[in-house]
């Protein structure tokens, strides 16, 4: 069998059904978005990644899914880890196949029937709490600065993959002359979460999925000192 293309936009279908055909929780969550044909490829392999290395450090609490697009990221935090209670996805349009594709993993997972929750509404707006985990894949340019203020705000864990940097009068931490500058943004980004008080963990998930790899993971140092 010829491997995917894992960077693929190429929407998946059913007729790429027989590629999915293990045991696996990633191939049964690869066949029920298969069966809904609204999501690129490319996508699921995103949201596989983070989801994994997120639930790695990060355990428990609502989830929060900013820029959220069809909320595979937060459906597959629910199913990695049971001890979240809901998940709340949150884009300012939310796709009319979202509704679709989370009916048919619930049909595949009963215990995610009401336990996901779709808002309409601008980033900003959305009430966090300091026991939430805020996650956003590739959300563009400014967008992952604003989840990382509204994180910081609310004193909450975090996850981001950040995506299409903007440099035009970014804080580059002045390490644009030894790094190119959407490393240099990014790293500038840890120090100011460090800065604040979090534990910042860097990771990769794999670059035949994405060159926009790197994921930052944050959480307050008080909740470490807590437990």
């Amino acid at each position: 069998m010829t491997p995917l293309d894992r960077s693929s936009r190429s929407r998946l279908s059913e007729r790429l059904l027989h590629q999915f055909a293990g045991d696996t929780l990633f191939d049964a969550i690869a066949r029920a978005v298969c069966r809904t044909e609204c999501l690129p490829r490319k996508e699921l392999y995103e949201a596989w990644e983070v989801a994994r290395r997120v639930r790695r450090r990060f355990r428990g609490g609502r989830i929060v899914d900013l820029a959220s697009g069809h909320g595979l990221l937060a459906m597959i935090l629910l199913l990695l880890d049971d001890s979240s209670p809901e998940a709340v996805a949150v884009d300012r349009r939310i796709p009319d196949s979202a509704t679709a594709l989370y009916a048919t993993l619930t049909e595949t997972w009963p215990r995610l029937t009401g336990r996901i929750r779709f808002m309409e509404e601008d980033l900003e707006k959305v009430p966090l709490q300091r026991d939430d985990l805020i996650v956003s894949v590739h959300a563009c340019g400014g967008l992952t600065d604003l989840v990382i203020e509204r994180a910081l705000a609310a004193g909450a864990r975090m996850a981001v993959l950040p995506c299409c940097h903007d440099l035009k009068g970014a804080d580059l931490g002045g390490l644009q002359g030894w790094m190119d500058g959407p490393l240099a943004m990014d790293a500038a980004r840890v120090a100011r979460l460090r800065a604040q008080g979090y534990r910042v963990i860097t990771q990769l998930i794999p670059e035949d999925i994405t060159p926009k790899n790197r994921l930052l993971l944050a959480e307050p140092e008080s909740l470490l000192s807590a437990h």
